[in-house]
């Protein structure tokens, strides 16, 4: 007797409604009560049509892993329960198989996860996408932008560990069959202000802190740098150290980006020593004095 295979829907054994558009009634009540209702089972997605809801569990979920990956990869994007790898294979394949250039837009308030988010569909892209020296090469070179981007232009805030204080528009060009050729990276909106004044319990950005803690005695050396933060008016010495964030560490990793991403040895160093005379800068002090002929001036401290 030939017995028949029941397929289960996404819809049977789902927590609240997976896609808003199918939420009745529809009004912001039973919408952020559906958010919640999922959110409590550590379902973060929650579809409006093709609009993916992420909302931050600040912890980390297994549901990121390789297996994941091949499970979202070339499925219909209503067959699984709601994911961000769902929209990113959909735009991959519209990419790949239409001929469609495809635009992917994050946007939330501070802490949202909007960094996390770009760097989960990066990472999908990259997993899917065609293998070979020259592919791997630019999919490296996409992956590991970020730590770089982030060292210069993220800070610890009141909101999150990790805020971008900028903003960017990431191009990524893919051949004919599918495989990344490059990308372009425009940044807007750097928050500059931030070099020279913090709010009470924030950062400066990153690269400050990473540099004094992870370079070793000879750069700092060459640099005319001290380890010690609490030598530069440009760090804030309330919050320099953040729990569960090793600055050592992740300068090592940014110097190895550097390199994967294409700057030379002199042209990374380069960028060390104006971060450098930044730091310098900070600590030069001036002080008022008056000229004979009646006008203010201002003098250097202490030359």
């Amino acid at each position: 007797m030939a017995k028949m295979e029941v397929k289960t829907s996404l819809l049977d054994n789902m927590i609240g409604v997976g896609d808003m558009v199918l939420l009745e009634p529809l009004n912001e009540e039973t919408f952020i009560n559906n958010l919640k209702k999922r959110f409590d089972h550590s379902e973060i997605y929650t579809y409006i049509g093709s609009v993916v809801i992420s909302v931050n569990p600040y912890r980390s979920l297994p549901i990121y892993s390789p297996e994941k990956v091949e499970e979202y990869r070339n499925r219909n994007f209503y067959e699984l329960s709601p994911h961000i790898f769902a929209l990113s294979d959909e735009a991959y394949r519209s990419l790949r198989d239409q001929d469609k250039d495809q635009c992917i837009l994050i946007t939330g308030e501070s802490g949202a996860g909007k960094t996390e988010a770009s760097k989960l569909v990066m990472s999908y892209v990259a997993a899917v996408c065609g293998k070979g020296a020259e592919v791997n090469q630019v999919k490296e070179q996409l992956l590991q932008s970020n730590p770089v981007l982030e060292a210069f232009g993220n800070a610890k805030t009141v909101r999150n560990d990790n805020s971008s204080r900028f903003g960017k528009y990431m191009d990524i060009e893919f051949d004919f069959k599918g495989d990344p050729l490059g990308g372009v990276i425009s940044n807007y909106l750097l928050e500059k202000s931030r070099v020279v004044k913090q709010p009470r319990g924030e950062r400066n950005f990153h690269v400050f802190y990473q540099l004094l803690s992870g370079a070793s005695e000879e750069l700092l050396n060459k640099l005319k740098l001290e380890r010690d933060f609490s030598r530069y008016n440009y760090l804030s010495l309330d919050s320099a150290k953040v729990n569960g964030v090793d600055d050592a560490a992740n300068f090592r990793t940014v110097r190895n980006a550097m390199q994967i991403v294409g700057f030379m040895d002199h042209e990374a160093e380069s960028v060390l020593a104006v971060v450098a005379a930044v730091l310098k800068l900070g600590n030069i002090e001036f002080k008022p004095e008056s000229r004979v002929n009646g006008l203010d001036e201002s003098k250097i401290k202490d030359k």
